[in-house]
């Protein structure tokens, strides 16, 4: 079992930036690839990024790519999103996951999902 929190979320003008985070528990966090999705209001869930357990390969959406970066902390049990350049279309609650293995972007193959933390963006 693997329970996730993201914190980091607020209300930032366009242009701006945010960090997110998302603590796990369990023992084994540098086996488990982490990804990170949102969902706006009306909208499915989307893919956002994910990254494997030792951190050395990253895939990421092409809305965000250039402008996000994920990264890890497996010492501090922790997964990361830097996201720069923010625009009012980032407006969404942002949750992170769990896969067992990396390089999926599909959230039904992801297993357990933290909470979420809202970010917005305003114009």
């Amino acid at each position: 079992q693997v329970q996730l929190v993201e914190s980091g979320g607020g209300l930032v003008q366009a242009g701006g930036s945010l960090k997110l985070s998302c603590a796990a528990s369990g023992r084994t966090f540098s086996n488990y690839a982490m990804g990170w999705f949102r969902q706006a209001p009306g909208k499915e869930r989307e893919f956002v990024a994910t990254i494997s357990g030792s951190g050395g390969s990253t895939l990421y959406a092409d809305s965000v790519k250039g402008r996000c970066t994920i990264s890890r902390d497996n010492a501090r049990k922790t997964v990361y999103l830097q996201m720069n350049s923010l625009k009012p279309e980032d407006t969404a609650v942002y949750y992170c996951a769990v896969r067992a293995l990396y390089g999926s972007s599909r959230r039904d193959e992801y297993n357990y999902w933290g909470q979420g933390t809202q970010v917005t963006v305003s114009s």
